[in-house]
């Protein structure tokens, strides 16, 4: 089976710059990322067929089938039953997850118009959230006129016990953040 790029360059290189930037006695103190996390909270899930074209474009670009997400209560304002899918999500892990964090940064990122950087700001634990308003900018989604933009969260989950640490991973990774202004 063939090594992700993405890992290749995670073991060859950022393993080695974070132990020399932070110290670890070994490798295995070097945090990693664990797993990615793609949601889709649907505000038209009442619509007919919408949430199984909402799961095949998510199947789309992660590469495995989503699981639906159910709604726990019944919300009568909302015309929401207690057990109707609500939404999709799929956990990606292992080649899979390095595989579409690859095309993530290096397509999906550079594909946004006035692409700036991401967001510097982690939850707290090293994790890292971000929103993506339009799922065009996958190369994998043919756009019709006319049809509704998905839009997603993604979460990528690190073993970094501190912002900094997972700041530093996902730099070394690729991760395009925004630059630091220095405003004068």
């Amino acid at each position: 089976m063939k090594i992700p790029a993405l890992k290749k360059h995670y073991l060859e290189t950022v393993v080695s710059a974070l132990i020399q930037s932070n110290g670890y006695k070994n490798c295995h103190q070097v945090p990693v990322v664990e797993k990615v996390v793609i949601n889709s909270g649907l505000s038209a899930a009442h619509e007919k067929n919408w949430i199984q074209e909402v799961a095949k474009e998510i199947g789309l670009i992660t590469g495995q089938k989503p699981i639906f997400t159910r709604a726990r209560k019944s919300i009568s304002n909302f015309k929401l039953r207690e057990g109707m899918p609500i939404g999709v999500k799929v956990t990606l892990r292992g080649p899979r997850m390095y595989e579409f964090l690859e095309r993530l940064l290096a397509v999906a990122l550079p594909n946004v118009r006035d692409f700036q950087g991401v967001s510097r700001k982690l939850d707290g634990r090293g994790n890292y959230n971000l929103g993506i308003s339009d799922h065009s900018i996958f190369p994998e989604i043919m756009v019709e006129p006319g049809r509704n933009s998905l839009g997603f969260d993604i979460t990528i989950v690190t073993s970094a016990k501190t912002d900094d640490e997972g700041r530093e991973l996902l730099s070394l990774m690729g991760m395009p953040f925004r630059r630091i202004s220095t405003a004068a």
